[in-house]
């Protein structure tokens, strides 16, 4: 197929860097702490490994601990797998890989166990068994949830302090991967295996600075990207990391054009506490689940008769509805009707979210909650097959900064904390069964420092706004091509070796392989929603697969849906 291209700016293969300045060795490097990484270092650990985690701030400000919903897996006897896969494949409008959502949905509830055995406490009825709940997308309640709407806060919970209790766990926090080390090999550029990392780690001794950490696998689990938009619920580390550091390094990234965004984020307005603030508020859609409705302005219910499901339709198609409000109104933001559920059920259900509300000045059971769309989660990412195995030898990925098939053009919903203990359990074991020795790397790129280039941090806002008005939930080829425009030109002025400037090169990374895939698929699909190409088209069945060649030039590649 001949694909649709845009002029995008050239991409550094390398990040600018001091040359490392201190070397560690360990077995393993996981980077990330959420429950893809946790996870992965916990089993890691059973086989006898040791296992270095490498998180971006503190070991519980990822992700993971804001995932209000819960974990899907079939629990309840009336329920079943095939029901499960069932509706995961039909949020993925068609480009869910059946065999990765088969592992998901059948190895799910052991994986679930298995974290309630390493101490997670998940909410349950009077009689003790599990509480169960159902949210967009799904036929049946398969949910569960902890604290009301903390389930994510639960799961890092648990996971952190296993990985406390474990010695044999090295933690290096307040530290910045920066590019991947590969030894000599045979691919096209001379590299083969990965063997180790670049990180900076900001603090006090001699850990300070830039250094290397070598290892015999590395994992990459950074989460997500959503800092490239200016409107998200991912946290400000959420970057987009992981991603860029696998296109430098020569992987295969696929479905980058998949952007979830949650229908119901907090609209905080301006002047109150928040407004403003990189991260929005979530409003869980486990709120709609327990029969909260959509209304607009005059108070009408919108999205029945546009979905069976109504409010609880998967996550694109109530955010193609509301932002049709917006859209049709011009205001910014829909409304969530919760005050028939009364004032006790919600602030026992919801806390976290009866909180969030409460500090903007909005009372859930007296009030109108204000929602509008945010970027919320990666359908995409680095491209893995059932084992975690990237196209690298040696990198391996899970959680969001993975594509592992299971998503295909839109997330089902509490499908994400579920797939990270699912593939970072096979990523163990896959490690496990046979580690090489350690290589050396390669004397070439990020090892002896200094070869790349950065862009300055003051792109970053300029970056995000553009990506919101020309690539976010309405996307179309002028408004595509005017945000590539925005990223070649901030492409262009040249940055320092700091922390602001590495993330904000890693944005730009990410959002244009995000742009030349938007704007070669000329379709509307799940998550990737074109107003020039409205409907679905069965010619794009099938995945844009994208790399950055050797001259830092943008690749993309088609492969249709097996």
């Amino acid at each position: 197929m001949d694909l649709p291209t845009v002029d995008l700016p050239a991409l550094p293969r390398l990040l600018a860097a001091p040359a490392p300045g201190w070397v560690e060795t360990t077995d393993v490097i996981v980077v990330g702490s959420g429950v893809a990484g946790l996870t992965a270092a916990l089993h890691l650990r059973e086989a006898g490994l040791h296992v270095t985690v490498v998180t971006k701030v503190n070991i519980d400000e990822g992700s993971t601990r804001w995932a209000q919903g819960g974990i899907a897996a079939v629990l309840d006897p009336a329920d079943t797998p095939a029901a499960h896969a069932y509706d995961t494949e039909v949020a993925g409008v068609g480009l869910c890989d059946p065999a990765a959502v088969r592992v998901l949905v059948e190895e799910g509830p052991t994986r679930l166990r298995e974290l309630m055995r390493i101490g997670a406490e998940f909410d349950r009825n009077p009689d003790g068994s599990l509480m169960l709940t159902r949210e967009g997308g799904h036929r049946a309640d398969r949910i569960v949830h902890a604290g009301g709407d903390a389930t994510g806060a639960e799961v890092q919970r648990a996971l952190h302090a296993a990985v406390r209790r474990d010695p044999w766990i090295r933690l290096v926090e307040h530290a910045l991967v920066l590019d991947l080390l590969r030894a000599p090999g045979d691919g096209p550029d001379g590299l083969g295996r990965a063997c180790g990392i670049t990180l900076h780690v900001l603090g006090e001794g001699s850990e300070d600075g830039v250094g290397a950490i070598l290892g015999r696998a590395v994992v990459l689990a950074t989460g997500g990207m959503g800092q490239i938009f200016a409107a998200t619920t991912n946290p400000a580390v959420s970057t987009g990391d992981g991603v860029a550091l696998a296109l430098r390094a020569g992987a295969a990234v696929t479905d980058l054009e998949f952007v979830q965004f949650h229908p119901t984020a907090l609209i905080v307005p301006a002047g109150e506490p928040g407004a403003g603030l990189a991260q929005q508020p979530l409003v869980s859609e486990a709120l709609r689940g327990e029969g909260a409705h959509l209304v607009d302005g005059d108070g009408k219910r919108f999205m029945v008769g546009q979905h069976e499901m109504a409010e609880l339709a998967p996550r694109d198609v109530v955010a193609k509805g509301i932002h049709r409000v917006l859209l049709a109104t011009g205001a910014d933001h829909v409304w969530l009707d919760a005050r028939h559920l009364g004032g006790d059920f919600l602030a026992r259900r919801f806390p976290t979210i009866v909180a969030s509300c409460l500090a903007i000045g909005v009372n859930p059971a007296a009030d109108l909650i204000p929602v509008a769309p945010a970027a919320h989660y990666a359908s995409g990412g680095v491209r893995t097959d059932l084992r975690g195995h990237t196209s690298i030898p040696g990198l391996y990925a899970c959680g969001e900064v993975a594509c592992t098939g299971v998503h295909g053009a839109n997330r089902l919903a509490s499908n994400s904390l579920l797939e990270g203990l699912v593939f970072s359990r096979r990523i163990a074991e896959d490690i496990a069964a046979g580690l090489p020795e350690q290589a050396k790397p390669a004397e070439v790129g990020a090892w002896v420092g200094g070869q790349g280039w950065l862009v300055p941090a003051g792109a970053t806002h300029t970056l995000q706004r553009a990506m919101t008005r020309g690539a976010g939930v309405l996307r179309s080829a002028p408004t595509l091509a005017g945000t590539a425009a925005t990223l070649t030109e901030l492409g262009q002025a040249r940055g320092v070796p700091r922390t602001a400037d590495w993330e904000a090169t890693n944005l730009l990374t990410v959002a244009s392989t995000l742009v030349a895939a938007a704007y070669a698929r000329r379709e509307t699909r799940g998550c990737h929603w074109r107003e020039d190409f409205p409907t679905a088209d069965e010619r794009w069945r099938g995945h844009l697969v994208a790399g950055i060649g050797i001259e830092g030039l943008l690749t993309e590649r088609w492969e249709e849906q097996q």
